[in-house]
């Protein structure tokens, strides 16, 4: 209805309109009327009115009837309006209002439904069109139903896409005809039928067949469909995954193969994520650490550290992740290994990094350096006698040296003094200037020997050194590996508390990992009968660019009246020992810049720190050393 039509004046002004023509109808049928039916055509008006503009409206066209029929009557007829005959009336629009607010009221609604089944259906229509439109649309599925007989019924495009048959070729054909031969012959497409019907939906991968005769491996979804019970047809939903299997079992023989390639490298191979999680562990690493691979997968990697680096690690790999700077990654390195029983291992370690989707991961490839370092230190064992026989045959020919070259200094100085004794039994004043002139003989001799010592003594303690910068938590890692080899057995628990602020430094390494070497040797056989067996190697910076390194013990100690003389040559401890160890650590370290002392806790343990210069001090150390020799 037009909106103006609505508007209360216009309803208003219909109903006045109306009963005005009621009223001019009535005046010309009077001839024939008379007084009968006074307000016949007034009933006629209220109805329209009704029906048209609403009750409102109608109750003031019945009000204007009643009126305008009483001035009919009293005009025309001369007689007034019979009150029952008004009353009858009134009741009769009353009425026709009624009824006609019934009838406005379900036109009302009946037109409401009709525009929401319209919209409904426009609504239904486009999802239809939209769907059928996914359907068609689906690359690499065929999506068709099948009626409860098992015949296509509904065919799409991507059905005729994927197995080549058209609609109008397909419709009604029997779902067997896309089965291989003897899926048909071993009653496989009923038997899906069965299934589908027992189950309501199940999925399978299964061969099915193409128009042309062609095999694929498809996967195959089947949906019964069923209203109030009634079983209507099923949904069926293919998709060809041939080449994604034959990936997948490429991949996987891939796999298999590297699995087997890598189960057969006697390298340990360890696959860590971001947070330092393992994922992967090799045959190979389960023998160096003697975990199962399920003992560790998930854990942190920290667990085959030892002191400080699993301590550290965590924030080796964050300081990586932040700032990309690579201080390990693609490099190898020597560093030790702990195992599931908590005895350490050399080992050198290689790390690699790579790119799996978005999440970056670490492999470590890991070789055992036991047999190595146990080769070495054999060696070096070897080394150390012939430097030890070496050294006491030129000990015994230093010996001779010096017995052949002091012996007529000193027998010349013995021969002055004692004709000076004689003479001083009964001197005489003309005897003086012999005595004196004896005496001063005598002391040109003492030099002369002293002269031979300090010669000697140059000749011995001139020799170069070979300095070069040298990172010092490796050169310690390295030394100790050397140095612990065959202590595994005394229980020793070491700690290494290794300052990574305090490296590099300028040093003869071959002569530092000596002096390393001897200390940790010294420290564990004083630990041997300690109840307490724990050997800690720390290094930190100090200032004037030097580097401390301490190794500590939790032995016996040293007594107070050996402690003084302990760098001194020829005092030991040891029932066997020569009491040159200590001594040559203190020549060593003094040659390479830096001082060596000792700090006992009687009965508590022992500490040994000597200084290192620091490799960015080299120039103020050269400097110095140039000093010196002015």
């Amino acid at each position: 209805m037009l909106r103006w039509m609505t508007a209360p004046p216009v309803r208003y002004g219909a109903a006045v309109f109306a009963v005005a023509i009621a009223s001019a109808v009535r005046i010309a049928f009077d001839p024939w009327l008379g007084d009968r039916s006074a307000y016949m055509t007034d009933i006629l008006a209220i109805m329209a009115v009704a029906l048209w503009v609403g009750r409102g409206p109608a109750i003031i066209a019945t009000l204007l009837g009643i009126v305008a029929g009483s001035a009919f009557l009293r005009k025309s007829l001369g007689q007034s309006p019979d009150i029952f005959e008004v009353a009858m009336f009134g009741a009769t629009a009353a009425g026709i209002i009624l009824m006609s607010s019934l009838i406005r009221r379900s036109n009302q609604r009946l037109e409401k439904a009709e525009r929401t089944a319209e919209q409904r259906g426009a609504a239904s229509e486009r999802l239809a069109e939209e769907l059928n439109l996914l359907i068609e649309g689906a690359q690499g599925l065929a999506i068709y139903m099948l009626d409860p007989d098992g015949r296509v019924a509904i065919w799409n495009r991507g059905a005729e896409r994927l197995k080549g048959w058209s609609e109008k070729e397909i419709l009604g054909r029997h779902s067997s005809i896309f089965y291989p031969a003897d899926a048909v012959a071993a009653g496989k497409p009923e038997a899906d039928i069965v299934r589908a019907c027992d189950m309501g939906r199940f999925e399978e991968e299964d061969w099915r067949l193409r128009k042309d005769g062609t095999e694929f491996l498809a996967s195959v979804s089947w949906t019964a469909l069923f209203e109030d019970g009634e079983l209507r047809g099923f949904a069926k939903i293919i998709a060809d995954i041939t080449q994604m299997r034959a990936a997948e079992d490429q991949l996987r023989a891939h796999e298999s193969q590297l699995t087997a390639i890598l189960s057969t490298v006697p390298d340990g191979m360890v696959v860590i994520d971001e947070s330092g999680k393992m994922l992967s562990f090799s045959a190979a690493a389960e023998a160096l650490f003697g975990y199962n691979e399920a003992e560790v997968l998930g854990s942190n990697v920290r667990m085959l550290m030892p002191s400080p680096d699993r301590e550290r690690h965590d924030n080796y790999i964050q300081r990586y992740l932040e700032t990309g700077e690579k201080r390990i990654i693609g490099k190898g390195r020597v560093v030790l290994g702990r195992r599931k029983d908590g005895s350490l291992f050399p080992m050198e370690l290689f790390i690699g990094e790579a790119t799996r989707g978005n999440e970056r991961i670490f492999t470590g490839f890991i070789r055992d350096l036991t047999e190595r370092r146990m080769v070495e230190q054999q060696m070096a064992t070897l080394q150390a006698e012939l430097i030890h026989v070496a050294r006491v045959s030129a000990m015994g020919t230093m010996a001779s040296t010096l017995a052949h070259e002091l012996n007529q200094p000193i027998a010349a100085v013995t021969n002055y003094v004692e004709a000076v004794r004689d003479q001083m039994l009964q001197p005489e004043e003309d005897e003086w200037p012999m005595m004196r002139e004896a005496l001063g003989e005598a002391a040109k001799e003492a030099l002369r020997a002293g002269q031979i010592v300090r010669r000697l003594r140059e000749f011995v303690s001139r020799g170069e050194v070979e300095k070069t910068v040298e990172n010092l938590p490796d050169l310690v890692n390295e030394a100790a590996s050397l140095g612990l080899a065959g202590t595994r057995e005394m229980g020793i628990e070491v700690h290494l508390e290794l300052d990574p602020n305090a490296s590099p430094v300028l040093v003869d390494k071959i002569q530092i990992q000596q002096v390393l070497i001897n200390l940790i040797r010294n420290a564990c056989e004083a630990m041997g009968d300690s109840p307490v067996k724990r050997l800690t190697i720390s290094s930190h910076a100090e200032t004037e660019g030097y580097v401390q390194v301490t190794v500590s013990d939790t032995g016996c100690g040293i007594p107070a009246g050996v402690a003084n003389q302990l760098f001194s040559a020829f005092v030991s401890t040891k029932p066997t020992g020569m009491g040159l160890g200590l001594s040559i650590c203190r020549t060593i370290v003094e040659v390479n810049g830096g001082k060596i002392w000792m700090d006992t806790r009687e009965g508590r343990g022992t500490d040994f720190h000597f200084t290192l210069v620091r490799a960015q001090a080299e120039e103020a150390y050269d400097r110095q050393e140039a000093y010196s020799h002015h």
